[in-house]
């Protein structure tokens, strides 16, 4: 590494001189009495000044022995004798007096006038402004130049990593085995580009990942330049936008340059969305500076040359929003789609995130996976994580399951709640509501099997909660198994209803979730033998984010709005029905259920499997 090279400022001079100065001024300076004129006045007569000098603003001399005795308080007087002399210097300001020299003279006082130094004042007037403005001129011109500074303001923002520098290879990627095969073709490409070229091939310009938030894409794309070994440009889409008119299209100028330059390269634009938006009708009017760099992007694509190994990468969580242009072949040919991790996919991840964690032995990570659905990546990431801080602070050797299990719970349900104290009615009422989704749940065939109960506080609200873990990945759901999750979700709601005969707050979200599969089931999958095999869209979500990806605009009369609000009534009533049948024949097992979370707050699922035999 070379030595940082040392550069003389004018500011370091300007301080230095500023010191001096002051040192001069108010250490250096000798100490004097401060009288008034009359004081002095009173003293010349007196015979008590030995010598003078006169100024024009001040009269500065010194005063014989024992000249203060009276003018100043004894403990002073004492003071000044302990410092060693009985003359002192004094200074006091000159007035505009005719007949002060004839006093002195008078006197025989020794008096002198003296010849003004206008050095400093001439340094403060004309020197020093000068230095300021060479300071700011240098200052301007440096910044000026052609390596940085406000000519820098349309350079690229993109960090440069050479070789491993990423400190990612693919052996650090798992769970997404298509994507990972799909972008080390471009690895090989780029070792040995004739292989390809030699029967005509040429390499995809662009490869597009595009998956939801947290599945991978910035660490495939960091994986790819840790293992192909040339320069990779990194930067995020939001890089090239600034207040400036023509940053963003300069910027993506300066990028294309810089990877020409040092091609074979990799140039990978995270967030590609904020950059790559489609373009619209501008309402206000005016140049857009976010579609003139879209306009410059798609420009340089199509402007580059594969052939000297120059791949662009892009990662984007909503592809649905991108220009059109974007995706077309000879810009973006390759859309590798990532997505949530199936279950072992997801114990692969947990392999890799546990390289370097202590685990008990028998640890077994195919069921912490099962229990994990709809986790990606780095949600599995933060889940060992937390597991590894719950062994180390109760001071344990090893992360074992139970550090995996309650760091699931943590994740999923919120963080436990132990200063929320709940009065005991409440308590009996929340035990009841889990109660009787458990018991529900556990009598529906198609229904996901309960894996742990508990009535202790997390989260902001959850008061409590019934935890299900699906015996396998599911990529489909039938009716049966949709009306079997609607009795589930109601299933707290009327346990509630029968036993207290009255109902609370606590069901306001399982009644949303269930109103929200009823609506799909009737206008999304046509499940209603009412209304037929028409669809009645909602407003469409983002592929990756729950977000509207555009606003909603009702394309069915107000009957037909009508019919499907009966259709959701019919379904959710129907479910009321048959849950309250199931809990009623079932009322001495939600007794027992509920007086055993009431007692132990948590019930695993051996124990309520043990208790539903007995029950038998």
């Amino acid at each position: 590494m070379e030595p940082k090279q040392q550069k003389f400022s004018v500011g370091y001079f300007i301080a230095a001189l500023v010191v001096l100065l002051l040192l001069q001024s108010f250490l250096f300076a000798p100490h004097r009495e401060n009288l008034s004129y009359s004081e002095f006045k009173m003293l010349v007569k007196k015979g008590k000044v030995t010598d003078l000098v006169l100024d024009k603003q001040v009269i500065t001399g010194t005063l014989a022995p024992g000249a203060l005795e009276g003018l100043l308080p004894k403990e002073k007087l004492e003071a000044l004798k302990r410092a060693g002399g009985g003359a002192h210097a004094f200074i006091t300001a000159r007035v505009d007096d005719p007949g002060l020299v004839a006093e002195l003279e008078a006197a025989k006082v020794k008096f002198a006038g003296r010849v003004e130094n206008t050095w400093l004042s001439t340094l403060l007037a004309w020197v020093l402004p000068a230095l300021v403005f060479f300071g700011l001129w240098a200052l301007l011109v440096r910044r000026m130049g052609p390596q940085g500074g406000l000519m820098a303001i349309g350079k690229s923002k993109a960090k440069v990593y050479v070789e491993r520098s990423t400190g990612v290879t693919f052996e650090d990627v798992a769970g997404i085995d298509e994507a990972r095969g799909e972008l080390e073709e471009i690895v090989d490409f780029l070792r040995q580009p004739d292989r390809y070229r030699r029967l005509g091939g040429k390499i995809p310009k662009g490869v597009l990942l595009a998956g939801a938030p947290g599945t991978g894409k910035t660490l495939l794309a960091k994986a790819v330049a840790g293992e192909a070994g040339v320069p990779f440009f990194s930067l995020s889409g939001s890089d090239f936008v600034e207040m400036f008119v023509g940053v963003g299209a300069a910027r993506v100028r300066d990028l294309f340059a810089q990877a020409q330059q040092k091609a074979p390269s990799i140039v990978f634009i995270d967030e590609l969305d904020a950059l790559g938006k489609a373009r619209g009708v501008n309402v206000v009017g005016g140049h857009d500076e976010r579609e003139q760099t879209l306009n410059q992007l798609l420009a340089e694509m199509d402007g580059f040359d594969t052939e000297k190994g120059v791949i662009i990468l892009a990662a984007t969580n909503r592809p649905e929003i991108l220009d059109p242009a974007l995706l077309r072949p000879g810009r973006f040919d390759r859309q590798v789609v990532i997505d949530r991790p199936d279950l072992r996919g997801r114990e692969k991840i947990l392999r890799v995130h546990t390289r370097q964690v202590t685990l008990a032995p028998g640890l077994d990570l195919a069921q912490i996976a099962a229990r994990t659905p709809g986790f990606v990546g780095a949600d599995l990431a933060n889940l060992v994580n937390e597991a590894a801080l719950r062994a180390a602070r109760d001071g344990k050797a090893a992360v074992d399951a139970a550090d995996f299990d309650a760091a699931i719970d943590r994740i999923v349900a919120g963080l436990e709640r132990k200063s929320r104290v709940i009065n005991p009615k409440e308590k009996e009422i929340v035990a009841y509501h889990e109660a009787g989704h458990a018991l529900v749940a556990e009598s529906r065939p198609r229904a996901d099997r309960v894996a742990k109960i508990s009535i202790i506080p997390r989260g902001v609200a959850a008061l409590g909660y019934t935890q299900q873990q699906p015996t396998e990945d599911r990529y489909l759901m039938t009716r049966a198994e949709l009306l079997d999750r609607l009795d589930v979700l109601l299933g707290g709601r009327v346990a509630e209803e029968l036993v207290f005969g009255d109902v609370s707050t606590g069901a306001q979200d399982d009644l949303q979730r269930a109103t929200d599969i009823a609506r799909h089931m009737i206008t999304r999958y046509s499940m209603s033998e009412t209304l037929g095999l028409a669809t009645f869209e909602e407003p469409r979500q983002a592929l990756f984010l729950k977000v509207p990806a555009s606003p909603h605009v009702r394309e069915y009369s107000e009957r037909t709005a009508e019919a499907i609000d009966g259709e959701i009534q019919s379904l959710l009533g129907a479910a009321h029905r048959r849950v309250r049948d199931t809990l009623t024949a079932k009322r001495a097992t939600l007794e027992r259920l509920a007086k055993l979370l009431i007692e132990r707050e948590v019930v695993d699922r051996a124990t309520l499997v043990g208790l539903l035999r007995e029950s038998a």
